[in-house]
């Protein structure tokens, strides 16, 4: 097998042009909390360090959501390389003896529970959580050591996929000896500068008022070479300029529901979204909680202002220009300009309000100005009325805000509607079952209350009113697919090729005619190992070692249908970075890594063996790329995925992630973008956009949809009203769908008011497909249809709720279940042979995937 990877671990070109790319880019996603003018530190000096991130600094999320890369540089480093001279030596070091005998003692303690149950360690891993190291003690004699003026504190935070975070000390809240340190820092420095090492949301009431606490940076999980983006921060030479793409609240039980979430209640089979649409800011705006930090807060190193020039219609579009001056003195900067709306009063439950568009100005030097459009279609306003039911646009008054976050704006515009506009009419559809119906909350109109005043005079000051012409607003007539014709092989005796197709000499269905059942079925699995016990398990993944990954080799032969190589994302590749293959090409054990678990070669490793090596960049986390708020910057980083898949021959990637920050202790927050689905759709479809504009590339938007809770992520069932979907939870993906066209969608874990995702043809179907016009392939998360749960690390007997169905998966749409395995294939010629599944269902999801390797050529 001849292989892309490089046999010298040399650094490439590549790599150090994204290196610096990332470097150059990731700035921009680090978010200002606090600032009373301790930074930046222009000048580097002698600093004390301290925290469990200084030099165990977090870059991503942990499971698939890892990228091994060549090296990682941590704060500590980081810091020193730009010139600092770290002065808290016997304190780190003291903490790095601290971490190594915690971390060791928890990978025995995972390889020996899974040895127990016989189940793979990667298993245990995801359900088990290393307990965080002893902190030590800052002392007096730390503070001798350091003889300076200026202390650092990192809060670092990990997660993973397969567990979701905890309200308890060193998760959500601060330790015991973080606070003390904390305290003995601000008696003791004068200035101490707090850094937030985190994936999601932590509690910070006590941070931001504790005395002594000059700033706090919001650092997130930046990649790779986050001691170096923090330096350029710390030092001035790059002037952060994030916005939070979450509510940060006062209290964790501020969030509604709160101790409902995931397993906090004792039940992790049922979740009930019971908030509705009431998510995020929509929550706490609209029922009059004041948040710590407001949704879209981010501050500078130097100061704005707005001023609203214009406000008009073009077609079907809504147009601001904001003229955005820099009123500092020294440093140059970017703003985020960001534009509500507050639907009008009626029939429909609206929140206070949401967010219908934003935009970042360039770099604004002190005393300059920059001109800056904010554009957005009417449909923005559009919302679910459940009556109908349909897609509609209420008629009224739309109140525009324009500011820069969700607590800081003006009404600049009263846009009338003078028709409700139903822009598009559904079936009745994705309803749960009647047995676990409940009610949303609805907006008390507290929110409106509390700003009543204020809203009243600048109404009444407000001059821009018009009414829009809704008349070139698109409606759409949504056809529900029927039943699909069966395609016989008219072409017999002519043996037809994948080239056939390409060279337009066969059409997808003339070519998928020609397969057998028992082919079709094979085509709709990945390639998995046939020698083994139950021949269940592993997925055969040898072009590209460390792939998540890869479809059926099957056909390469007869048929000419290559394989496509699938990885782990969101924030970059996750591949094996060294691997030995023989001269003929046969690939070797040894070099496997997840997480902690890393397999060395054996020992009797031939000696002629070539080695192998591909170094991937980590780009920053779905969250803090979209704390960005800079869609041209998210759009760069996924050419920068796009094209590292071209250099090591993979063809999909797994991501982007897309779930909405629904509470902030899911697990896997660090994955997906926001708790705002227009944020949330909007980055998708840049991070789309980049990857797939390198050739034969594509992305897979996932996990479609409810996946917002970890904990018995397989079997949980997502209890959610259609008006909850459409609005928050689909709408999302829809924006993806439209503006990108992703080239495979990713079913989720979870069941969807009583049906899994990956069966689920109203999901898959009807709206993906005939709402939507979604042109891509389906697939399956991992093992989704796998029946062997205790294989998965759970009791079969404890189960509330069974596996998604093999058969079930081609019905409903989802063309692909990965990795793949025998029995899988079985199951969907059996099904076909006793009449629960028909032929032409199989046929359509082949000709899916057809067209999905067309693509990737």
């Amino acid at each position: 097998m001849d292989f892309l990877a490089k046999t010298s671990d040399a650094i490439t070109e590549m790599e150090i042009r994204h290196l610096n790319t990332v470097r150059e880019l990731a700035g921009e996603c680090l978010v200002l909390l606090e600032n009373d003018g301790t930074l930046p530190l222009r000048i580097p000096g002698r600093i004390a360090l301290y925290g469990n991130g200084a030099r165990h600094t977090v870059k991503g999320g942990g499971g698939s959501g890892e990228v091994n890369t060549r090296n990682d540089v941590n704060i500590c480093d980081g810091l020193e390389a730009a010139g600092f001279e770290i002065a808290s030596r016997g304190w780190l070091d003291r903490y790095d003896a601290s971490y190594d005998a915690t971390i060791a003692e928890y990978i025995s303690k995972v390889e020996a529970t899974a040895e127990e149950r016989g189940v793979p360690v990667t298993s245990v891993y995801f359900e088990m959580a290393p307990e965080a190291p002893v902190m030590p003690d800052i002392t007096e004699d730390d503070c001798a050591e350091a003889a300076c003026d200026t202390a650092i504190f990192v809060i670092s935070r990990d997660s993973t996929e397969g567990r979701d975070r905890t309200p308890t000390k060193g998760d959500y809240y601060l330790t015991d000896e973080e606070d003390r340190n904390l305290d003995f820092l601000s008696d003791h420095f004068e200035k101490v500068i707090v850094l937030l090492n985190v994936g999601a949301v932590i509690d910070m009431a006590k941070l931001k008022h504790r005395p002594g606490i000059n700033s706090i940076l919001l650092v997130g999980q930046v990649g790779n070479l986050t001691g170096d983006i923090v330096a350029d921060c710390i030092s001035g030479k790059v002037n952060p300029s994030g916005k939070l793409v979450d509510t940060w609240a006062r209290a964790y039980e501020d969030y509604p529901f709160a101790n409902e979430y995931s397993s906090l209640n004792g039940n992790t089979d049922d979740e009930f979204y019971k908030e509705g649409i009431y998510v995020g800011y929509r929550y706490f705006d609209s029922f009059g909680i004041m948040p710590l930090y407001p949704f879209g807060y981010g501050k500078s190193y130097t100061t704005f202002t707005n001023e609203v020039l214009s406000v008009t219609q073009e077609g079907t579009d809504i147009k601001i220009w904001v003229k955005v001056t820099n009123t500092g003195s020294e440093f140059a900067g970017k703003q985020v300009i960001q534009v509500y709306f507050s639907a009008p009063e009626g029939k429909m439950d609206r929140p206070y309000q949401e967010l219908a568009g934003y935009a970042k100005t360039d770099l604004i030097y002190p005393g300059e100005s920059m001109n800056l459009e904010v554009s957005f279609p009417i449909d923005n306003f559009a919302c679910f009325d459940e009556d109908y039911p349909a897609k509609v646009i209420p008629q009224g008054e739309y109140i525009i805000r324009v500011g820069t976050s969700s607590r800081e704006t003006r009404i600049e515009a009263v846009l009338t509607i003078a028709d409700t506009v139903v822009k598009e009419k559904y079936d009745r559809i994705l309803e749960d079952d009647a047995r676990y119906l409940f009610e949303d909350l609805k907006n008390p109109g507290t929110g409106k209350l509390a700003h009543q005043a204020v809203d009243q005079a600048q109404l009444a000051a407000c001059s821009r009113r018009f009414t829009l012409d809704v008349s070139r607003v698109r409606r759409s007539i949504i056809r529900y697919r029927g039943v699909s014709e069966t395609h016989m092989d008219q072409r017999q005796g002519e043996t037809l090729t994948l080239g056939s197709v390409i060279g337009r000499n066969a059409g997808v269905a003339e070519f998928v005619a020609q397969f057998s059942l028992e082919e079709l079925a094979e085509l709709l699995v990945g390639n998995y190992i046939r020698d083994i016990d139950e021949d269940e398990i592993f997925s055969a993944a040898m072009h590209v070692p460390g792939a998540a990954a890869e479809t059926t080799s099957l056909f390469e032969g007869k048929r000419r249908i290559p394989v496509l190589v699938l990885a782990d994302g969101p924030a970059g590749l996750r591949l094996q970075p060294h691997f030995k293959a023989t001269r003929n090409g046969d690939l070797l054990r040894g070099g496997e890594v997840f997480g902690f678990n890393k397999n060395p070669f054996p020992e009797d490793t031939p000696a002629d063996a070539i080695d192998y090596y591909q170094y991937c960049t980590m780009i920053p986390a779905a969250t803090a790329l979209a704390s960005s708020w800079n869609l041209n910057l998210i759009e760069q980083l996924g050419h920068l995925v796009g094209e590292e898949m071209e250099e090591y021959g993979v063809h999909l990637w797994l991501a982007p992630g897309m779930n909405i920050h629904r509470n902030p202790l899911c697990g896997r927050n660090f994955e997906y973008y926001s708790e705002d689905p227009l944020v949330t759709g909007l980055c998708a479809a840049a991070d789309t956009k980049g990857v797939q504009s390198v050739d034969g590339k594509g992305v897979t938007i996932k996990h479609f949809a409810c996946n917002n809770q970890e904990d018995n992520r397989m079997f949980c069932n997502s209890h959610v009203s259609v008006r909850a979907l459409r609005d928050i939870y689909l709408r999302g993906f829809e924006i993806a769908v439209k503006l990108a066209q992703p080239f495979c969608v990713m079913a989720s874990y979870n069941l969807l008011n009583g049906i899994h995702t990956a069966n689920n043809y109203e999901l898959l179907q009807s709206v993906l497909r005939d709402e939507w016009d979604y042109e891509g392939l389906v697939m399956t998360d991992w093992f989704s249809s796998y029946e062997d749960v205790e294989f998965l690390g759970y009791d079969e007997k404890a189960l509330k709720y069974p596996p998604a169905f093999s058969r079930l998966c081609v019905y409903a749409g989802c063309d692909m279940q990965m990795p793949g395995c025998e029995k899988n294939a079985r199951d969907i010629v059996t099904a076909v042979n006793h009449g629960r599944l028909t032929l032409s269902d199989v046929q359509n999801a082949a000709m899916n995937f057809v067209r999905l390797v067309i693509k990737c050529l």
